[in-house]
């Protein structure tokens, strides 16, 4: 008799669990933005039919203990089979396991792994959705969490750009008739199981920011291959996930509207003549659009410059761009640049994995508000047919793993000189270079680093950042 009461208690009880949903708010594994404060509010709703006018209880925990302020307390009653739920200033950190009963029932419910913390953008085009072969991959982390492309949160992992499978249409590959198709089934899982390409930069900047701060991230994953300013243009926001913009919106949107930042690496796709010549302002306009569309309008914005590529075309228009590059972090405030120019590809234009590690330690390295990395300020002719070139935001030193490369002389024609036999850290100045010029400079003549579209450049600071590409840059005598 006793084994059947227990039995039919069990299936109540079962029962009455399945009519206690949630149905909107936190999910699993979701990563919230804290505030100001440090904190965040979690909110939550769901339904329960059968319990009308019945009080619903929460409770957080980590570690399986209750969280301090955040025990067994009334949260919402239900009313008409509905009820919704806040709790408030829920601390930096996690993962949290958010509980839900109601009172004076069996009926729970739980939402797991939850973190509160920094959100970023992920957004550009090849280099940032991920090219890298997938091998000696960076390794998830606990505390980073990625909100994938098919609009669930899941622990991050390599690769975190899916795009044929991806929530938005302006992802999907194209049939015969260039009509938009999303992978499904079979289908997408042997595309997912043949990937031989897709590490990115995402993951290892994430899993960097952790050990530098203990702060949970969150990654938005929104980068396209092949994308060039005008794919991105913030003017086509009202299409929704038919436009690069638009879907980057609603994604963020998605999981509450603010971020701490994007990581922007774009530009490839902007180095023709006619590219290169509008690139300054669109580059500036998008910057503003994201700022005004998100709400924040000091939101950190760090991106790459554009690096190599084995490729002899549009070399002007190649080197153009990244000088514009460099010149924009100096224009639009609360930006930042770090340099992919000394990163070793693994094909003809995307930086391997394991130096996509390095340019994703060198974002965060920006993001905890360090010295960018050495800028060139002046080049100065000395006595000696010698060049005087001075940094400014180096960490540390001057240094090269090799004898420095990457200067050049260039005519005032347009014609490279093979001038300079020489390079050194200036011995008396750790933030300056030396170059020594076999002859004297001629009238006019400028100077560069990182000329032509695949140069090899190896100088960088204590902290690893890299100089960027710059020039054509005058000499002062």
């Amino acid at each position: 008799m006793l084994r059947i009461l227990f039995a039919i208690v069990c299936c109540a009880s079962a029962a009455l669990s399945q009519e206690f949903r949630v149905t909107g708010g936190i999910t699993d594994d979701q990563v919230l933005q804290r505030g100001a404060s440090g904190s965040a509010d979690v909110r939550v709703s769901g339904t329960s039919s059968g319990a009308g006018g019945k009080t619903v209880e929460a409770r957080l925990l980590r570690k399986f203990l209750p969280l301090e302020g955040f025990e067994w307390k009334p949260v919402s009653k239900i009313e008409r089979g509905d009820w919704s739920a806040e709790l408030k200033d829920v601390p930096t950190g996690g993962p949290y396991r958010l509980e839900l009963r109601i009172a004076g029932t069996p009926a729970q419910v739980a939402i797991q792994n939850i973190l509160v913390g920094d959100l970023w953008v992920l957004a550009g085009q090849s280099n940032m959705d991920g090219n890298g072969n997938l091998v000696d991959l960076e390794q998830p982390n606990a505390l980073v969490h990625s909100f994938d492309m098919t609009d669930h949160w899941l622990v991050a992992e390599e690769p975190l750009h899916l795009l044929p499978g991806a929530a938005d249409r302006v992802h999907w590959n194209r049939d015969a008739n260039h009509q938009p198709v999303r992978l499904e089934g079979e289908a997408l899982r042997n595309y997912i199981a043949h990937r031989k390409k897709g590490a990115g930069l995402g993951l290892s900047f994430a899993v960097e920011m952790v050990r530098r701060t203990g702060v949970p991230i969150g990654l938005l994953p929104c980068a396209h291959g092949g994308t060039s300013m005008a794919q991105w243009d913030p003017a086509l926001k009202d299409q929704g996930g038919d436009s690069l913009y638009g879907a980057m919106l609603r994604r963020v949107r998605a999981v509450g509207g603010k971020v701490t930042g994007v990581l922007w690496y774009q530009g490839e796709s902007e180095t023709s003549p006619a590219g290169a010549a509008v690139f300054f302002e669109k580059f500036q306009h998008f910057v503003a659009a994201i700022r005004e569309d998100f709400g924040q309008p000091d939101l950190p914005f760090y991106y790459v410059q554009i690096g190599r590529y084995v490729n002899d075309k549009n070399i002007d228009s190649w080197n153009t761009i990244q000088e514009l590059q460099r010149k924009a972090e100096a224009v639009i405030p609360h930006c930042a640049m770090t340099v992919a120019i000394d990163m070793a590809l693994d094909d003809g234009i995307h930086v391997g994995t394991q130096d996509l590690k390095r340019l994703g330690r060198r974002l965060a390295h920006l993001a905890s508000g360090l010295p960018r990395g050495p800028r060139p300020v002046s080049a100065t002719l000395l006595p000696g047919n010698m060049i005087r070139v001075v940094y400014s935001d180096v960490n540390g030193k001057l240094e090269a793993p090799d004898r420095i490369n990457g200067f050049s002389i260039q005519r005032a024609s347009g014609e490279m000189m093979p001038l300079i036999f020489k390079t050194r850290v200036d011995p008396e100045d750790s933030s300056a270079v030396l170059l020594y010029l076999d002859f004297p400079l001629p009238e006019g003549a400028m100077l560069r680093y990182g000329y032509g579209k695949d140069p090899y450049c190896n100088l960088r600071d204590s902290a690893d950042m890299a100089a960027p590409v710059f020039g054509p840059m005058e000499v002062r005598k």
